[in-house]
């Protein structure tokens, strides 16, 4: 995990927003922004916050695999091959 070296206040962030906007675009480090000496919020690019909303939601995916799995509501690696392959077949 990146250490994040980009804390400011909240009155920096009114002053400076367009500032924190170019440097989220040319390095995509987050900030942590402050209030009352307390950290309030991070301001992130969108690309990485897209790539970490896909990637949650991409361990939610093998995370309800794993409960069918243990819960014996899976099929094997095989079975899976013979239904794509089947699928495919009907397809033609």
């Amino acid at each position: 995990m990146q250490s994040i070296a980009n804390i400011k206040s909240i009155s920096y962030l009114k002053s400076h927003a367009a500032q924190i906007s170019e440097d989220l675009e040319l390095n995509g480090n987050p900030f942590i922004i402050t209030q009352n000496g307390e950290a309030s919020m991070v301001i992130e690019a969108v690309k990485q916050y897209q790539e970490k909303q896909a990637l949650i939601a991409a361990l939610k995916i093998i995370a309800l695999g794993e409960k069918y799995r243990l819960q014996g509501k899976g099929i094997s690696a095989a079975d899976s091959r013979a239904q794509l392959l089947a699928a495919r077949q009907s397809r033609k």
